[in-house]
């Protein structure tokens, strides 16, 4: 589980990250990028979506957020300086995100952190 200060939970936030327009996706997630960051003493917020759309049951929906959250979590772990770069990211799962296992949940959340880096920095 992600700790309190890398959590991203008022609506507005949500809003303010989507507003930004910065996307890039895969075949399981699509991450939205918010502004980039002029004081590094702030951390990352992390915000983790995934509709009914997706699937109906919540158990099923709540498998793919901490999955997702996890991968995360480590990948924080390894390579902060990445992260650090946005004010707020937004993990939205798509469809094929039913079939995720955790290495392909982690391979996914580093390739979109990376590609979000190098596109809008």
């Amino acid at each position: 589980m992600l700790k309190k200060e890398f959590r991203l939970k008022k609506n507005s936030s949500f809003k303010a990250t989507y507003s930004q327009r910065r996307i890039v996706s895969d075949e399981f997630f699509v991450l939205y990028g918010g502004k980039n960051k002029e004081n590094m003493e702030f951390s990352t917020k992390i915000g983790f979506v995934v509709s009914k759309k997706i699937h109906k049951r919540a158990v099923k929906r709540n498998r793919i957020k901490r999955l997702a959250r996890e991968a995360v979590r480590l990948s924080i772990k390894n390579d902060k300086a990445r992260y650090n770069k946005f004010q707020s990211l937004i993990y939205m799962a798509k469809e094929g995100a039913l079939e995720l296992d955790f290495e392909k949940a982690k391979l996914s959340v580093t390739k979109l952190i990376n590609k979000l880096a190098n596109k809008f920095i």
